[in-house]
C-alpha cells in the first residue's frame, strides 16, 4: 500500500482534503502529550471540531497496556466517529493500531486470541518524533499480563501520513540524538537483514542518506532539518516494515530498562559495536543467499554512507555516536548476566552472521563499561 503524504500547507488544507475525501463524520484522535505543545495544530482541530464531532484518547502510557487498547476500542466505538488520527509518538501509534485492528472485533474475547479481520476504518497518522518509522510499519507492541506482545498486520498501517516539522520544535536535544540515531539504525540493520529485498535495500540507502543529511539541521531544530528527519525516519520505517530489526535491536530492548536510556541510544550503543564484529566474523554467516551476499550488504551500507568500505562506515558510525556524545553506561556481573539471557531469539533469525551465547556476551561487555571503567 501507498501512503499519501499530507503537508501542513495552506492551514493543513490536505487534512481537510483528506477528510473529505474520506467522508470522515467524526474523527477519533489518539494522542500522547506532545500534542498540548502542538499550539497550531490543536488550533485545526478545534476548527475541525466545529464540523464534526472530534473525541480525544489518551488514556494510556509508555509501553501500552493491553487493557488501555481495549478501553480505546470501547471508547472508539461509542464516539460514533468513523476515523481515526494517531498523533504523537511510538506508543500512540500502537495503540492506535490496535484500535483500528480491533475495532470490529468482539470485545467479549482477548482481541489478542482472535483472527484479526482487516476493516476499512480511515486511518491517519501525525508522528510528533523523527526516529521511530511507527506510522510505515505493519507493527506495534503492547503489554498483557506483564508480557510483551507483538500485533502485526498489514492493514493496520496508516493510509495517509501528516508530516508537520513544526511538531518537532520542541523535542529536548537528548530525545533529537536518540530519534535520529533510531532512524539510522532502523536503516542500516534493515539493509543486511536476511529478508532483505532491491526494494527494502532502496529503502534502507535513502534513509541512511537523508538521516546523515539531515542530522546537523536536525540536532540545530531548523525547519529542514526537522522535515527532513521526518523523512528519514518514515523512509527507514518502510524498510523495517519489510525486513524487520536484527541483533543490534534485540541486544538493546534490555538496555532501555536496565539503565533508563532512551531506545535510539540504546540502538546505536549495540550497532556500533556490533557492525566491526560482523565485518570481523562474515565467515559466520547465516543468511541464506550466503556470504556473497552479505559482503553486498555491507558495500551498499558504506555507499550509502559514503565511504569507501565497509570498515570505513563502521567507523564512521562509531564517530557519529562519540560526536553526538551519548553516555556509555557500566554494568555490574549481574546486570551482564542478566543481558546475556534477555535476547529475544526470534529477532537473531534475521540477522545474518550467527551468534551464539558467548558472541553476545563479549558483544555487551564491549558496548558497555565495566564498574570503574
Amino acid at each position: 500500500m501507498e501512503q499519501a503524504v499530507l503537508l501542513p500547507d495552506g492551514g493543513y488544507a490536505p487534512l481537510d482534503a483528506w477528510l473529505s475525501d474520506h467522508g470522515v463524520s467524526g474523527l477519533f484522535v489518539v494522542c500522547d502529550p506532545s500534542l498540548e505543545f502542538l499550539s497550531r495544530f490543536k488550533a485545526k482541530l478545534a476548527e475541525i471540531g466545529e464540523r464534526m464531532p472530534v473525541v480525544r484518547f489518551s488514556d494510556f502510557r509508555p509501553n501500552p497496556l493491553y487493557e488501555s487498547v481495549a478501553e480505546g476500542v470501547a471508547r472508539f466505538r461509542a464516539s460514533g466517529c468513523n476515523a481515526i488520527l494517531a498523533v504523537g509518538g511510538g506508543s500512540a501509534m500502537d495503540v492506535a493500531k490496535c484500535i483500528k485492528l480491533y475495532a470490529n472485533m468482539d470485545p467479549a474475547r482477548n482481541y489478542l486470541r482472535q483472527e484479526i479481520v482487516p476493516n476499512a476504518i480511515p486511518f491517519l497518522a501525525m508522528p510528533t518524533t523523527a526516529g521511530t518509522g511507527s506510522e510505515a510499519t505493519r507493527y506495534a507492541v503492547i503489554y498483557f499480563e506483564g508480557k510483551k506482545q507483538s500485533v502485526t498486520h498489514g492493514s493496520c498501517i496508516p493510509s495517509a501520513v501528516l508530516f508537520d516539522p513544526s511538531a518537532l520544535d520542541t523535542l529536548p536535544p537528548y530525545q533529537r540524538k536518540a530519534t535520529a540515531m533510531d532512524a539510522l539504525c532502523h536503516a542500516i540493520e534493515s539493509y543486511w537483514s536476511v529478508n532483505s529485498t532491491d526494494e527494502s535495500r532502496g529503502c534502507s540507502a535513502d534513509a541512511i542518506r537523508r538521516t546523515l543529511a539531515n542530522l546537523p539541521g536536525y540536532l540545530a531544530n531548523t525547519p529542514d532539518g526537522n522535515a527532513g528527519m521526518l523523512r528519514a525516519a518514515h523512509v527507514a520505517g518502510k524498510a523495517i516494515n519489510v525486513t524487520q530489526t536484527t541483533a543490534g535491536h534485540a541486544m538493546c530492548y534490555k538496555l532501555t530498562s536496565l539503565f533508563g536510556i532512551a531506545h535510539g541510544h540504546a540502538a546505536v550503543l549495540c550497532d556500533r559495536v556490533l557492525f566491526p564484529w560482523m565485518l570481523d566474523h562474515a565467515d559466520r554467516c547465516c543468511d541464506p543467499r550466503g556470504e556473497a551476499a552479505l559482503q553486498d550488504a555491507f558495500r551498499g551500507i558504506a555507499a550509502a554512507m559514503d565511504c569507501t568500505t565497509p570498515e570505513d562506515a563502521a567507523a564512521k558510525l562509531d564517530a557519529i555516536f562519540l560526536s553526538l556524545e551519548l553516555p556509555v553506561p557500566a554494568a555490574t556481573e549481574e546486570q551482564f548476566a542478566e543481558l546475556r539471557t534477555s535476547v529475544n531469539p526470534d529477532r537473531l533469525k534475521n540477522h545474518p552472521v550467527a551468534l551464539d551465547a558467548a558472541s553476545i556476551d563479549a558483544l555487551y561487555r564491549t558496548i558497555l563499561r565495566q564498574p570503574g571503567g
